[in-house]
């Protein structure tokens, strides 16, 4: 990816919200994380995964909200105040990558992704 477009997509995520049914999201490594969007009230199994809460921009692409991680995607957010926040700052999909690899592996990919997308919920997380 040129820089350019580099920096322009470090603003919105790098998939049109027209496209609804997988995402690649970017992190500050350079690695990419494919996620599948769903609505907010959509229902999972209990299942490993990370998980973005996002919102369409102006220009129709993804801006990342909150990013996690969850042992357990039925139950997903273990602070209802992210995600109360999240809703109030116009979250209208959650975007999910269903993850086996491990908690040390979930936890990495949620640095990568809120080190380089800085989302408006999340805590911030030194370089």
């Amino acid at each position: 990816m040129n820089l350019i477009k580099r920096l322009l997509s470090r603003r919105h995520g790098t998939e049109n919200v027209e496209d609804l049914s997988s995402v690649n999201w970017p992190g500050q490594s350079g690695k990419e994380y494919p996620y599948q969007a769903y609505p907010l009230d959509a229902s999972f199994q209990s299942v490993p995964a990370n998980y973005i809460y996002a919102k369409p921009s102006e220009s129709n692409y993804w801006v990342p909200l909150y990013i996690a991680q969850t042992r357990n995607l039925s139950q997903r957010l273990e602070d209802s105040e992210k995600q109360g926040r999240a809703m109030q700052n116009g979250a209208t999909h959650i975007l999910v990558h269903i993850s086996n690899g491990g908690h040390a592996e979930r936890c990495s990919e949620e640095r990568d992704l809120i080190l380089y997308w800085k989302p408006p919920c999340n805590d911030p997380v030194g370089d």
